[in-house]
């Protein structure tokens, strides 16, 4: 599959077979300077109901969108929705999110979506086994670069990416991706908006993937 960067915590995931998934795509504007979305997809999968997460319309095609706790089977893509919150107040303060796992060709990814708190030992037995991980980091809005630490330990994927961090096109009072990624090992900089992800390519450790947005 290629995984591509689009902006935020907007991935756009392709399968071998053309199966084209995007994830939490966002509208311009209000701090967030990324360029229109101009990619097609079958599925949009949206974690949680805030214009920079949910702007399914701008996504090009007749994309069918997921949304919500549950299981969902689309374009032969098992989508499973587990409830989590938008902050560390149950809800309270932000909202619900829903944290999104989904196996393409044979990897298992996890979006994580807004997640604003550590994951429970249900929450992350529902989530079982990860390869790829798309995780916040920027902190304020969402878990900060040391409770982002916290949940991959929880986790333990193969593979994380690093999502909803300042960039020069993301005008939040947030962190940086270098907060998370200080003093870490197995990190690699593409300096590429996408990579290449197959099974038998996967780390047996955890690597860290840098990517830089497309738009």
């Amino acid at each position: 599959m290629i995984i591509k960067w689009l902006g935020h915590s907007c991935f756009l995931v392709t399968s071998a077979a053309g199966v084209r998934v995007v994830t939490d795509p966002y509208s311009a504007g209000g701090g967030i300077s990324y360029s229109p979305i101009a990619e097609a997809a079958d599925v949009v999968v949206i974690s949680h109901e805030h214009y920079d997460h949910n702007a399914a319309s701008a996504v090009q095609g007749e994309p069918e969108v997921v949304r919500g706790v549950g299981t969902k089977t689309v374009r032969g893509i098992q989508f499973r929705g587990i409830a989590t919150h938008h902050d560390k107040s149950g809800g309270r303060e932000r909202g619900n999110n829903t944290v999104f796992c989904f196996t393409v060709d044979d990897v298992r990814l996890c979006h994580l979506g807004d997640l604003g708190h550590l994951l429970t030992r249900t929450q992350g037995a529902e989530i079982g086994a990860v390869d790829i991980l798309f995780v916040p980091v920027g902190g304020f809005f969402t878990i900060d670069a040391g409770d982002a630490t916290r949940v991959c330990d929880q986790l333990k994927p193969k593979v994380i990416i690093p999502m909803h961090f300042k960039t020069p096109k993301c005008d939040y009072p947030i962190s940086v991706v270098g907060d998370f990624v200080l003093s870490k090992q197995n990190v690699r900089e593409t300096h590429s908006s996408e990579i290449e992800v197959n099974l038998e390519d996967l780390p047996t450790g955890t690597d860290i993937v840098l990517l830089e947005p497309s738009r």
